[in-house]
């Protein structure tokens, strides 16, 4: 419902009822202007797609507020790094703000200037994430209409560089760490858990009968809390095979244990912080036993070293995907199909083998289509296929 009505100023005023039935006003010089005005939003209205013009007056801070109280479902760390990214680098710029004038040229100038300040591309990525996110609340809240956020160039990130270790560097590691931490070096390189995963690991997660460690758990630090929880993804939860020198290892370290003790624990028996292991245990080591060219090492490498490990064995990259808890087989393909030397030629000759088999004793005339009956005796262009394993 809407009509137009003029005020005692000589002004013409248009009024209307939005969906929650609250009445709308607005004035217009001329009647004509008002009554476009209401076509405008009657259309709105029939779309869908009516904003209240208020909405975009209110200030970026308040839908803030509003996105940060629904991250309940995200997982302590990811929420914590959801908070420190806004609190950072987007409030300072957007806060006062009113939803309604944030544009994409803004968002954009808002990027280039992090670059020009050397922001990181990871941390400009990770603010921008979030102030589309906060957008996307004042759309859902009817406040804008489209996210002006969408489509920002945004600096390309650099893929980090992965280091690998060979058998004789990973037992060189662990030989230069103090016990029991050298056992927690082999575990890491050839299970390929991690850091977190193992640290929440206890003894009844080890199924040393099976030669099996279970990885239903992890751990992470948020605010100097340690914070336990499930793992990262649905796909990190399983089960991985224990070689047989680890659990021969585990089986030792663990003697007696009770089902709840942590497998790896802090040097005073208390849970495992890795941060702590890391700079006081791993680091050093690290710069010990390893060549120069290998000092910027991290723990995490050490999960890459056993992805390469099981390549060079021979594993099937879905084998690889379940070891490593990755979500989908294209994960573990993009970070590490490089790793894969010369399996197009492998298969290049196993399709020529295979072809080989198949046509083994057959005459064959090449380049022409003719079959083996159109081959005549002696000529020269017919070749006899072979088979290269009766050779």
């Amino acid at each position: 419902m809407s009509w137009v009505r003029k005020k005692p100023s000589g002004r013409w005023e248009a009024r209307y009822r939005d969906p929650a039935g609250r009445l709308r006003a607005k004035t217009f010089a001329t009647k004509g202007d008002a009554r476009r005005y209401l076509q405008r939003v009657g259309v709105d209205l029939q779309r869908g797609e009516y904003l209240d013009p208020i909405g975009g007056k209110i200030l970026f801070g308040e839908v803030a507020e509003q996105w940060t109280a629904g991250l309940v479902h995200l997982k302590p760390k990811t929420a914590a790094d959801y908070a420190c990214a806004l609190r950072v680098h987007v409030l300072p710029v957007w806060k006062r703000v009113p939803v309604g004038q944030i544009d994409s040229a803004s968002v954009q100038r808002y990027v280039a200037g992090m670059v020009r300040r050397g922001v990181s591309p990871a941390r400009i990525r990770k603010a921008h994430g979030v102030l589309k996110q906060v957008l996307d609340t004042a759309v859902d809240l009817t406040l804008i209409r489209a996210n002006p956020a969408a489509g920002t160039k945004l600096p390309a990130m650099a893929r980090q560089e992965m280091r690998f270790l060979t058998p004789p560097q990973i037992a060189a590691l662990a030989l230069a760490i103090q016990p029991p931490y050298d056992l927690l070096v082999f575990f890491a390189a050839y299970t390929g858990l991690r850091a977190g995963e193992i640290a929440a690991l206890r003894r009844r997660h080890i199924d040393l009968d099976r030669r099996v460690v279970l990885v239903e758990r992890s751990v992470s630090e948020v605010g100097g809390r340690l914070i336990e929880g499930s793992p990262k993804t649905d796909r990190s939860r399983r089960a991985v095979g224990l070689p047989g020198f680890l659990a021969d290892w585990l089986a030792r370290h663990l003697e007696d244990a009770p089902a709840d003790r942590h497998v790896f624990t802090a040097p005073d028996g208390g849970p495992l912080r890795h941060g702590n292991f890391y700079a006081r245990q791993f680091k050093p080591a690290v710069r010990r036993a390893l060549p120069a060219d290998l000092h910027g090492l991290r723990f995490h490498d050490l999960r890459h070293t056993c992805a390469a490990l099981l390549i060079a064995e021979g594993a099937h990259p879905k084998a690889i995907q379940q070891r490593l808890g990755h979500s989908s087989i294209t994960v573990t393909l993009d970070r590490y199909g490089h790793l894969f030397p010369g399996l197009d030629e492998a298969l290049t000759e196993r399709l020529d083998a295979t072809l080989r088999i198949a046509m083994h004793g057959r005459i064959r005339v090449w380049p022409h289509e003719s079959t083996a009956r159109d081959a005549a005796p002696g000529n020269p262009s017919a070749v006899v296929l072979n088979s290269s394993h009766d050779e």
